[in-house]
């Protein structure tokens, strides 16, 4: 499955503020880039993008930056693809032809599927250190 970089920075960044979520505390753009090793630059449009969609909060000024705008848990990754790479979940397959409206209807399924996987997933998800190895000294 191919994921487009913006989603998948947009998705680092959703991680990262769930991490340091408490409600009030706001993360630094420089430091949100640094932790995850992407451009500034870039960064700053995905933001944009969440914000418009009203999966983070950001406030100006020298002591701004972002948070979350509700707890990681209530944020799906469905939501953050729709906020950034809403054409994930379109299907483009045409209904024409003998064989197009059986073709469509697979591929139908198939999105359904990938957007019911998609609501499963939280960002508190994508947080969580489960993954990691554990190491036993």
């Amino acid at each position: 499955m191919k994921i487009s970089q913006k989603l998948e920075y947009a998705c680092r960044a959703m991680a990262q503020l769930a991490k340091y979520h408490d409600g009030r505390t706001l993360t630094r753009l420089e430091d949100l880039a640094q932790r995850e090793a992407v451009s500034g630059n870039f960064l700053v449009q995905i933001l944009n993008d969440l914000r418009r969609a009203g999966l983070i909060e950001s406030r100006r000024g020298k002591a701004g930056g972002y948070l979350l705008g509700r707890t990681a848990n209530l944020i799906t990754l469905r939501q953050v693809v729709e906020a950034v790479d809403p054409a994930l979940l379109q299907c483009s397959v045409t209904r024409e032809g003998d064989s197009g409206q059986s073709v469509r209807r697979a591929w139908d399924q198939v999105s359904s599927g990938l957007q019911t996987a998609l609501d499963g997933i939280t960002v508190e998800t994508l947080a969580s250190n489960q993954g990691d190895p554990m190491f036993y000294i």
